[in-house]
């Protein structure tokens, strides 16, 4: 870890830097905007994704986007956007020995962004695309997902997905993303974050190049209170699909400055850490059963599962919901899978972990969380999200707090912060009426096996087969895959 990390701030509502200086020739950039989807007007969801392809992808005054491109091939650079709630970040990186051009273009970017109209038609029609082919037609999990954080957080600022709707986005205009920009791309929203062995002078030079944006007021929207659940409720989204995915949860108020984040973060690890075979889920319903490739649990935002190890940094958020993750289950045993979730679910809330497997997994979380940092531009992130959620270097955080937390800590923080109802499902599945009608009649669904398995996992199954759900018809909605996001 860099023990170089310095934070400097400007005037009141000015700009933030993070600074990393250090031998690496690599040098990473990570210019984040505290603005994201929940500042898209009522109407204009997806506008400040759209408003991010246009400044990373759209070209600047000077030089078209195609221009760009081929300048940046023979220096093996880029430079990518991630949009999210709350924050909006521009990620790159380059050789020190390309430091120049490389930084021209970006700096043109931020500043000077070209706003042509054929630029804008296609990024429009390209975000069009990402949601409806590639988020809708072709990625069930990370579909799922995003529904469900939409139904939690209905008529919430959190309440759209990032990439908007199709009719918002049909409706925008170019200059409704230059009012975005004009907006919220500003000195009082910008942290920037700079990493590598960059020249003396170097930080100075890109304070005063992007003084030239607005100084503009902080776009930090208030949060109201989530709505809270007073019952559970399914959502099942009906399209043409091999395979049933599943994704649940609740809201909860415990974020990374959460006096018990690191216990649940602990608890969430043991019981479903993602892509890792050592979690409570993946044993007992992959492991043991093979019932269906991953089941994960998470307490922050993690989109992108089906294709990232860790979590991406620089998706800070004020709220966050638990959520468990159940992909994919055969149709024949999606009523078993789902009951079985929530069965895992009620012996977490009810019954913890026991001792031994809370040192094992603390011992796993200490050294683990090294790993989220093993490249600069990642611990450039994290840096910036420590700033934003008040807390110490994430590692350094983590692992303090793990040196003294106790079993009976972590029990504690589940019984105050999980619950087993009350909580939101959302099914991606095909024949849905079938499953709405399975869910409601709430009968046996017997579990069958190809191969033997243990006397006690097979009476442990009779009990799964029977856990009643005890839903109503109005608790349980189909929707048709075209109304998604529409």
């Amino acid at each position: 870890m860099n023990k170089l990390l310095m934070l400097c701030g400007a005037a009141a509502f000015g700009a933030e830097y993070v600074t990393m200086p250090g031998q690496s020739p690599l040098i990473q950039f990570r210019i984040a905007f505290r603005a994201g989807s929940a500042n898209d007007p009522k109407g204009k969801e997806g506008l400040a994704n759209l408003t991010a392809s246009m400044m990373s992808s759209g070209g600047s005054k000077t030089k078209a986007y195609k221009d760009i491109l081929e300048e940046l091939y023979p220096m093996a650079s880029g430079m990518v956007n991630q949009v999210d709630k709350e924050m909006t970040v521009f990620v790159g990186t380059t050789h020190v020995d390309n430091l120049e051009p490389y930084y021209a273009l970006l700096r043109d970017a931020i500043t000077a962004p070209g706003w042509r109209e054929d630029d804008f038609k296609r990024l429009r029609d390209s975000q069009k695309n990402a949601l409806r082919l590639g988020l809708i037609g072709n990625n069930d999990e990370e579909l799922g997902k995003e529904v469900l954080y939409s139904k939690l957080y209905q008529g919430h600022p959190y309440g759209e997905a990032n990439l908007g709707r199709t009719s918002a986005l049909e409706s925008m205009t170019l200059a409704d993303v230059q009012s975005f920009y004009k907006r919220h791309f500003t000195q009082a929203n910008l942290i920037v974050g700079v990493t590598g062995k960059y020249p003396a002078g170097f930080v100075e030079r890109i304070k005063k190049d992007l003084a030239v944006l607005p100084k503009g007021m902080p776009s930090t929207v208030k949060l109201p209170a989530v709505k809270p659940l007073t019952e559970t409720r399914v959502t099942i989204v009906e399209k043409k699909t091999r395979s049933v995915a599943y994704s649940f949860g609740y809201p909860i108020d415990v974020t990374r400055n959460h006096p018990d984040f690191p216990a649940l973060l602990l608890a969430s690890t043991w019981f479903g850490n993602h892509r890792s075979s050592g979690g409570n889920l993946y044993q007992r319903m992959r492991e043991i059963r093979g019932l269906n490739y991953g089941d994960y649990s998470y307490i922050e935002y993690f989109p992108n599962g089906m294709f990232v190890l860790e979590p991406d940094p620089n998706l800070y958020r004020r709220s966050q919901i638990f959520q468990m993750w159940i992909r994919p289950v055969e149709p024949p045993t999606a009523h078993f899978a789902l009951r079985l979730a929530l069965f895992e679910l009620d012996r977490l809330v009810d019954k913890g972990m026991a001792e031994s497997e809370f040192e094992t997994t603390r011992d796993f979380l200490m050294r683990n969380v090294n790993l989220l940092m093993k490249t600069k531009s990642a611990e450039l992130g994290y840096a910036i999200d420590s700033k934003l959620y008040g807390i110490p270097e994430y590692t350094k955080y983590i692992q303090t707090a793990l040196a003294k937390l106790k079993h009976e800590d972590v029990l504690k923080a589940i019984r105050k912060h999980l619950r087993k109802d009350r909580l939101h499902i959302v099914a991606i599945s095909d024949n849905a009426a079938d499953l709405r009608k399975a869910l409601l009649e709430d009968g046996p669904s017997p579990m069958r096996y190809n191969s033997p398995k243990p006397g006690d996992i097979l009476e442990e199954d009779k009990l799964i087969s029977v856990k009643k759900l005890n839903l109503k018809p109005e608790q349980i909605a189909i929707v048709p895959e075209a109304q998604v996001f529409q």
